[in-house]
């Protein structure tokens, strides 16, 4: 008695192992078992993909030798005369916030999204659903308005903000516009 359950069973795509021929096991009609198709033609497109990117690297690389020789960089410079100033850090221009995020709103004026807390907006009472219709004295119409007008101010100066709230209620703010630290 054949015990066919203890013989390994060959797997797909596994050219030789232990089957007959005419098996259900061994592969479409007229194909050898054991041989792959199409792997000279992906050894070649390996190789030719390998040389481009060799001659590429190689073309950049002389390209940037050139670009580097032709700016001066190749030698040191000798400085003649007293030692160069230390050179410092242009200071870094002040930016005036107001703490809160704004977008368009279908009517004129911004409309606030967000409120950050601790910031002028939230210390002045502007809360999220706020429409800014004015900065001071410049009319707001769109967030883009507001930003030029809150970069136009000087920190620390108190501002009136005019805004409507979700409500439909006008007041009157009074923000005093800080500093991104």
């Amino acid at each position: 008695m054949e015990q066919t359950a203890l013989r390994p069973r060959p797997m797909p795509g596994d050219g030789g192992g232990g089957g007959s021929g005419g098996g259900p096991d061994s592969g479409p009609p007229g194909r050898r078992p054991g041989r792959r198709r199409g792997r000279p033609a992906a050894v070649l497109l390996g190789v030719l993909a390998g040389m481009v990117l060799v001659l590429a690297g190689a073309g950049l690389g002389a390209v940037g030798a050139t670009v580097v020789g032709a700016g001066g960089l190749a030698e040191p410079k000798r400085q003649t005369g007293a030692a160069p100033a230390p050179r410092s850090a242009p200071p870094a221009p002040v930016v005036t916030r107001l703490g809160v995020e704004v977008a368009d709103d279908r009517r004129p004026g911004a409309l606030v999204v967000a409120v950050h807390v601790p910031g002028p907006g939230a210390s002045a009472g502007l809360v999220r659903g706020d429409v800014l219709l004015a900065f001071g004295t410049t009319r707001v119409d769109s967030a883009a308005d507001l930003a030029r007008a809150v970069s136009r101010a000087r920190p620390g100066d108190e501002v009136r903000l005019t805004v409507r709230h979700r409500g439909g209620g006008y007041r009157q703010l009074t923000a005093v516009p800080g500093i991104v630290t």
